[in-house]
């Protein structure tokens, strides 16, 4: 986006912010007819922007997962491991909870196709952003002994698969990680 005139710009990323709802409401299927229609641009500024469908969601996936790696590296030097791993975990959890497909993007692997940049390695990115949360709740007990990142979110995954049906996925999914949260990392009163 750099060199780009500033309308060029705020169209981009009003765009971005319009996809990122419709598709959290409508899924990988939500209309760019009605996204530029909501964004209150014409479909030849949308297809600027996004040539097809897979550029929109890439785009839309790739913000998200830039968004929580950043979450990620501002928890790293909290003064309590335990909260910051829970808090990174929340967000992953409201994230894949909202944007559709980003749970399956998580359950892909960058392995299928190495060196793609693209939604599919959203897994190695979060796993390399949360990997230094894990070990420092780990070495600070606030884990229990053995849970990886990649536990932590082929969990998150399954909890977001399992509840995108449901009438409240975001809430469903944050309840569910609850639960289980209790069993990864009890808190001092229950240990």
């Amino acid at each position: 986006m750099p060199g780009q005139r500033a309308d060029a710009r705020r169209n981009y990323a009003l765009l971005l912010a319009v996809a990122e709802e419709e598709i959290a409401r409508y899924g990988a299927d939500a209309s760019m007819e009605q996204i530029g229609r909501r964004a209150g641009v014409g479909s030849g500024t949308v297809r600027r922007h996004f040539p097809n469908r897979h550029a929109l969601l890439e785009a839309v996936f790739r913000a998200r997962i830039e968004t929580l790696r950043d979450h990620a590296r501002d928890l790293a030097d909290s003064s309590d491991a335990r909260t910051a791993l829970l808090t990174w975990l929340g967000a992953v959890t409201a994230s894949t909870a909202t944007i559709r497909g980003l749970a399956v993007a998580l359950a892909h692997s960058c392995a299928t196709e190495p060196g793609a940049a693209h939604v599919h390695c959203a897994s190695a990115q979060l796993t390399e952003a949360g990997d230094p949360l894990v070990r420092r709740a780990a070495q600070d007990g606030a884990v229990a002994a053995g849970v990886t990142i990649t536990d932590l979110l082929t969990l998150v995954t399954g909890l977001a698969l399992a509840t995108e049906h449901h009438s409240d996925p975001a809430a469903e999914t944050s309840r569910l990680l609850s639960l289980a949260i209790e069993g990864i990392s009890p808190t001092p009163q229950t240990r």
